[in-house]
């Protein structure tokens, strides 16, 4: 059963979206790719195919509006501008979306699983790195990770909007408590080689979290599998289940 909910984001100044699917489990937030909406998952057979997980109380699964990919699509305002967005957006998930989460699952401190594909995977990636006290395991489909590109703007543009929402920027400095504390995370990176498909950034984002010390793991599909819907289907169907059980041993492990 679905369940859709909106409101008026105090972060991003707009009304934004998020939709529910599941009544129980280990509660999985997908980014949508590019400018998608909460239920762009469920129109590309996303939920049907996690469907025997959803129905055996394995998963939970949330997505909402991407609004900033929304504005990288649409080019709306300057580069700083979108970046700006881009760092609200992430803070609206952590300030907004995760409480809401937790309340739905009747839960304050229960930990959250990402996933994501092209766009929706640096999301996925950015959120736990950004903040490993919430979200516990990326499941990063096909990423986009260089977003300067997307933003139509010049590296010297950068602006810390950006430098605290890109792994690219933040990670090869993070150091401490919060590197510490990703450390305790894991990342699973997929990609195809087939049309549209840039592998060479999903080894880019592997590298560096080796660098980093962060356990992931990093799986090359091969050339049949194209930048689209049916690869991601396929790749949540194999993922999810290896890492919603791997989310269980470790809350059991960490005890009352």
């Amino acid at each position: 059963m679905k369940i859709r909910t909106e409101w008026e984001s105090e972060l991003l100044g707009e009304t934004v979206a998020v939709a529910r699917w599941g009544e129980v489990g280990v509660p999985i937030l997908i980014f949508p790719t590019a400018g998608g909406d909460a239920e762009e998952i469920e129109r590309f057979l996303v939920i049907d195919t996690l469907a025997p997980y959803l129905e055996a109380g394995r998963i939970k699964v949330y997505s909402c509006d991407s609004l900033a990919g929304r504005a990288m699509l649409v080019q709306e305002g300057s580069p700083e501008h979108r970046m700006r967005l881009m760092n609200r957006f992430q803070e609206f998930i952590y300030q907004e979306v995760v409480p809401a989460i937790r309340t739905d699952c009747a839960d304050p401190d229960i930990g959250i699983m990402t996933a994501g594909s092209s766009i929706g995977a640096f999301y996925a990636l950015a959120m736990v790195c950004r903040y490993p006290d919430v979200f516990t395991h990326a499941l990063c489909m096909s990423g986009s990770y260089g977003m300067l590109r997307f933003l139509k703007a010049a590296p010297s543009q950068t602006t810390d909007d950006l430098y605290f929402s890109s792994p690219l920027h933040f990670l090869p400095e993070l150091d401490g408590a919060p590197l510490k504390a990703l450390r305790e995370r894991f990342v699973l990176i997929a990609s195809g080689r087939g049309d549209a498909e840039d592998i060479d950034e999903s080894f880019r984002v592997a590298q560096l979290l080796e660098r980093k010390g962060v356990p992931h793991r990093m799986d090359d599909w091969g050339e049949e599998w194209d930048h689209d819907w049916p690869t991601w289907r396929n790749m949540l169907h194999r993922y999810v289940d290896e890492l919603t059980r791997e989310a269980k041993l470790e809350a059991a492990d960490a005890g009352p």
